[in-house]
């Protein structure tokens, strides 16, 4: 079969790298993709905001399916417009893609039915909100409704902090995706990301992972779209899986059904492992970006079936096999990122670094110029590793980050430091 993945991210290079590997695709084309995409399949200069060049790439190439990465293009409606030409797409609909696109529709979700999650409060204007953190006191959280690239959410310490934010997303920091804001409970506990497989009718677990949110060691700095991850995670346990599925993900699942806007695709929990027990932070409408590579590092399984049983309405009887191995991601952003930081310069070593025992690499933003592979983002490569446990597969990882030449870029050196202390514990 012929299948078109949509993106250019780390995300999308695991997803191509899973995809070509089934002995089920004939080809395998992405749009716009990077320049380590590139060796898994065949780039496309499309636009995939261009819904009808996508369609007519579709039609013309024969493509039996088509793989939608990111969030952006599902809250497009992508999805939709190639349900309506007849092409099967792996991916969420608009309306069902608002569990990400709105932090608003899903607290509201997650009140009605009963899902549990922090206390909240919409607002759409600065002043009723300041008053709101007053009342509540901090810390608390402040997060702008829309997408906003892993970026609209504000942990403050401090009623100033909250008060700036929201400031900060009214005033057009964060353009339309602050229009309105969520201002939210602060929950305590360990973070931990769940995946679930759905098809608008019944879904099945994946298995959790650990992103890494903050730009520097020991969870400083600022929020970015995650700096590494790790799977599985140790405080996940059977119980808490079970819990994220019984409590969340199914009647997430039904009540979207009966709203009318069925969910299909993976679905992401942002959880919060408090003392009693996980509440829901946020949901995603995709594999996370870098929670997706580590997943497809321990993913056993052909993918393919499983997206296409996604998209068929035919999870019921549909498994999937997991590696029991640990995979690890470490991500190397340019200088500068989350904030301000400059593209162009030239990385050397990557041939070296991925001759590392268990190590892949996947690239995020970059290309090919001149013969050399440049950066062309923030978050520029995803340095992964297998190991027999955590420690293994994190001291692989950072044994091919240090062959790497890259003055221009920067990483932590202290993704999975929660599960390697946890295994350090008597």
């Amino acid at each position: 079969m012929n299948i078109l993945l949509i993106g250019s991210g780390g995300r999308e290079h695991a997803l191509a790298w899973k995809i070509a590997a089934s002995p089920l695709v004939e080809r395998l084309y992405c749009a716009p993709g990077n320049a380590g995409i590139a060796r898994e399949c065949e780039l496309v200069a499309i636009d995939p905001g261009d819904h009808a060049a996508v369609i007519g790439f579709c039609r013309s190439h024969k493509v039996d399916l088509v793989v939608v990465g990111p969030e952006g293009p599902m809250g497009a409606g992508l999805v939709d417009d190639l349900a309506v030409a007849g092409i099967k797409a792996f991916g969420a609909r608009r309306a069902a893609a608002q569990l990400e696109t709105s932090k608003g529709f899903t607290k509201d979700l997650c009140r009605e039915y009963g899902i549990p999650t922090a206390s909240y409060e919409r607002f759409s204007a600065a002043a009723p909100a300041k008053a709101y953190v007053r009342s509540q006191g901090a810390p608390i959280v402040v997060k702008a409704d829309g997408l906003a690239a892993g970026k609209g959410v504000v942990v403050a310490q401090t009623l100033a902090e909250a008060e700036s934010a929201i400031d900060m997303m009214f005033g057009g920091g964060l353009g339309e995706a602050g229009a309105e804001v969520v201002i939210e409970e602060f929950l305590a506990g360990e973070e931990a990301s769940f995946f679930a497989l759905c098809d608008g009718e019944t879904a099945i677990p994946l298995v959790s992972a650990q992103d890494h949110k903050r730009a520097f060691d020991g969870d400083q700095g600022p929020n970015t779209g995650g700096m590494g991850a790790y799977s599985p995670v140790p405080a996940m346990t059977a119980a808490v899986e079970r819990r994220a599925m019984d409590d969340f993900v199914l009647p997430t699942v039904a009540a979207m059904k009966a709203k009318g806007m069925p969910f299909t695709g993976v679905l992401y929990l942002g959880l919060m492992i408090t003392a009693t027990g996980p509440k829901l932070i946020e949901y995603n409408v995709r594999f996370g970006d870098p929670e997706c590579q580590v997943l497809m590092l321990r993913l056993t399984s052909d993918l393919v079936p499983a997206l296409l049983a996604s998209a068929d309405g035919q999870l019921r009887n549909f498994d999937l096999r997991w590696s029991s191995d640990t995979a690890l991601t470490v991500v190397m952003a340019a200088n500068g990122y989350p904030g301000r930081y400059d593209k162009g310069s030239a990385i050397a070593g990557l041939d070296a670094a991925a001759q590392v025992e268990g190590v892949e690499i996947f690239h995020a933003g970059t290309a090919t110029q001149d013969g050399r592979i440049v950066a062309t983002g923030g978050r520029v490569l995803n340095i992964c590793a297998l190991g027999k446990n955590v420690a293994e597969a994190q001291a692989r990882a950072y044994a091919a980050v240090d062959r790497i030449q890259w003055p221009d870029g920067f990483c932590r050196r202290d993704i999975g430091w929660r599960a390697v202390e946890r295994a350090r514990a008597p």
